[in-house]
């Protein structure tokens, strides 16, 4: 069965590979939580990532 999900070190590394540094990925999850919070959160599930770093993503 193909997987579904991606991981957090597939996303990082598709942003990294057209270019992000780590502060335009800050910037592009804080855009995402202030304008979308609850996809914001699921997309972070979706990624499973621990809901202890979820917290601190989202604090920013």
């Amino acid at each position: 069965m193909p997987q579904t999900t991606m991981t957090k070190d597939q996303w990082v590394d598709l942003f990294e590979t057209i270019g992000l540094d780590t502060a335009t990925m800050q910037r592009w999850h804080q855009c995402f939580e202030a304008r979308h919070p609850d996809q914001h959160q699921a997309f972070l599930e979706w990624l499973g990532i621990p809901a202890a770093e979820i917290r601190r993503i989202r604090a920013g």
